[in-house]
């Protein structure tokens, strides 16, 4: 019986574990004014308002993780994908608000200077 697809729920550890050590493709679905105002470093944006599963760029021996807001548009794009023949199922549960919670950095711009800013 086919039902929708399982998507991996990440941990905001185990995605900024796996980015570090570079097994990873984060990849923001969030639109393109989210992603200005704050972003996890790293992360490419492909908003879920214009995706095309067939459009991702490649990830090499990378495995490709979805992150959003909150972990609702990820989990999204994880169905499109499955949709679209692409065997890609995980996601950043609980997205950058589960990542900021967990304490880890981000990076924002000053509206005043224009200057990108690690966060922590």
């Amino acid at each position: 019986m086919f039902g929708a697809p399982r998507t991996n729920d990440l941990t905001p550890h185990q995605v900024k574990a796996a980015l570090d050590g570079h097994r990873i493709l984060l990849v923001d679905v969030r639109e393109p004014g989210e992603f200005a105002a704050e972003r996890i470093h790293g992360a490419l944006n492909f908003p879920l308002s214009t995706f095309d599963a067939g459009a991702l760029p490649p990830a090499g021996d990378r495995m490709i993780v979805f992150q959003c807001g909150t972990g609702k548009r990820s989990a999204m794009a994880v169905g499109h994908c499955h949709k679209a023949g692409h065997a890609i199922d995980s996601h950043l549960a609980g997205g950058i608000a589960a990542w900021k919670a967990a304490g880890l950095p981000t990076v924002t711009i000053d509206s005043g200077t224009g200057q990108v800013l690690d966060r922590q």
